[in-house]
């Protein structure tokens, strides 16, 4: 079960890598498949800043997860997929349905959840301060 479910994790986390990656290599392309629009020099410049870093410290943590075995990490790309998760509810709430606004969301969810199993499921490691106290 735990092997599976880190490299679950890990396959996942490269998948987001790439979409961040497509971000810095070309976000005139990523961003379209996110309904986004660069306006100029600084849409780009955001777009490639922020994309490529939400996408990446999700994936990053995700694989640092899966890699070492460890659960922490994961509640870090649960926070960043759980807020995108909710920002869309409320935008699907208050602007309406949108073009695939359901497998965002489900891609979304999904991810909350096989990280918080992750999480659950593989140990968290203490910090050493608290190790050296309990010995």
């Amino acid at each position: 079960m735990r092997l599976f479910l880190s490299a679950l994790l890990f396959v996942m986390g490269l998948f987001y890598l790439f979409v961040g990656a497509g971000f810095i290599v070309n976000p005139v392309a990523a961003g379209g498949d996110f309904g986004l629009i660069a306006d100029g020099n600084s849409g780009l410049a955001t777009m490639r800043a922020d994309m490529t870093a939400f996408f990446y410290v999700g994936g990053g943590a995700m694989i640092w997860g899966a890699w070492q075995r460890r659960g922490d990490p994961l509640l870090v790309s649960a926070a960043l997929f759980g807020i995108a998760f909710i920002g869309r509810f409320v935008s699907v709430w208050a602007d309406g349905r949108f073009q695939y606004w359901a497998g965002f969301m489900l891609i979304e969810l999904v991810t909350v959840l096989v990280c918080l199993i992750g999480w659950w499921v593989l140990p968290v490691r203490k910090p050493i301060s608290e190790a050296i106290r309990e010995a």
